[in-house]
């Protein structure tokens, strides 16, 4: 039996792990909401609910990752944004139902803990948390030597926010006729990234190449594949309190087709027109290298549409100009119809 064996020597440096925590604490500092009554570095992490903001408060809860984009982030060397990703795929998820974003916690898994990567990747989790106004309050760096490769890691975001009971979006007041106004993407964001490092494979170009058709200016592929999801919080937010807010649907894996459905009342369905909004350059890109065809583009990715919301016909152009007003990409990309058989989305014209 070896004599004098360490953690360190089994893979596991306590050290590195306590000096991430020294290193990402100003992070976590500029998130920190009044309602924080904790530091980090403890067992557990408080949260006192104002309930002299909230009458009737329900907790919202949401926990995602994002997918193979960490694989492209690692083989383009570019850690800064992904925890971006992480925290939108949560807290745009929890949104839908009206809640607004109070707190975030983190799990990161590493082989080998690299001290530099994990920084960048918490600072741009504490971007994103800045971005939803909510609380980065803790997490977990698991360094677990033998299950990952040499420079692999893996992400985990948990959100929870709070809605009030009788403010709860549910879609139950979608009806026929509701128009359903689409909130461009910045990209692909976190899906269909499996399929995104294929199509890069196959067509043998090189992440640094110029994008084709890219608008305002030159942009190479690498940085238009690893744009961070945009964060549609705070415009969101500001939309229901105008009122007129029905149905929201965050569009993400399973693409158009697959996630405005999930939110409609029984006997419901969408027509959607996909020459209503403009396609970042690079989803054309996919598609022609790919040669993926436009109904699997639209099953797979965004395409362009990061947020759906559905609003009453009479209301529609007031919610669009509000959401450019705040500083988003509006288009009225289709309306709610009645269904009785078949698909309940259909493309006018069919893909």
């Amino acid at each position: 039996m070896p004599e004098g064996m360490s953690y360190r020597d089994a893979g596991v440096d306590i050290d590195a792990g306590n000096a991430l925590v020294e290193r990402i604490k100003p992070a976590v500092k500029r998130t920190r909401r009044p309602e924080v009554l904790s530091g980090l570095g403890g067992f557990g992490a408080l949260f006192q609910i104002d309930l002299a903001r909230w009458r009737e408060p329900l907790l919202v809860s949401g926990t995602d990752g994002v997918g193979t984009k960490l694989l492209l982030a690692r083989q383009l060397g570019r850690h800064d944004t992904i925890g971006i990703d992480l925290v939108a795929m949560c807290v745009n998820d929890i949104l839908t139902s009206g809640a607004e974003p109070q707190f975030f916690l983190d799990y990161y898994a590493t082989g080998k803990l690299d001290i530099d990567v994990a920084e960048a990747v918490v600072n741009g989790i504490a971007d994103g948390c800045a971005q939803a106004g909510c609380a980065l309050i803790g997490g977990e760096t698991a360094e677990m030597p033998g299950m990952y490769p040499h420079g692999d890691y893996d992400l985990a975001g948990f959100a929870v926010g709070i809605v009030e009971k009788q403010e709860v979006i549910d879609g139950s007041a979608i009806q026929p006729g509701h128009r359903v106004l689409g909130l461009a993407s910045s990209g692909p964001h976190s899906n269909g990234y499996s399929l995104i490092r294929r199509v890069l494979e196959h067509s043998g170009e090189n992440p640094a190449d110029s994008l084709p058709g890219a608008k305002g200016g030159a942009i190479d592929l690498g940085s238009a594949l690893l744009a961070p999801t945009r964060i549609y919080v705070k415009t969101v937010l500001e939309l229901i309190r105008r009122g007129g807010v029905h149905g929201l649907a965050h569009i993400t894996g399973g693409g158009l087709t697959e996630n405005i459905v999930r939110i409609l009342p029984d006997g419901l369905g969408l027509s959607l027109d996909p020459q209503a909004w403009e396609r970042p350059a690079v989803f054309a890109w996919l598609q022609s290298r790919g040669a993926v065809e436009e109904a699997e583009m639209l099953r797979t990715f965004n395409c362009g549409i990061g947020m759906a919301v559905i609003v009453p016909a009479d209301r529609a152009r007031e919610v669009a100009e509000s959401a450019e007003a705040l500083g988003e990409t509006c288009f009225d990309i289709g309306q709610i119809t009645t269904h009785a058989s078949g698909p309940r989305v259909a493309y006018q014209p069919a893909p």
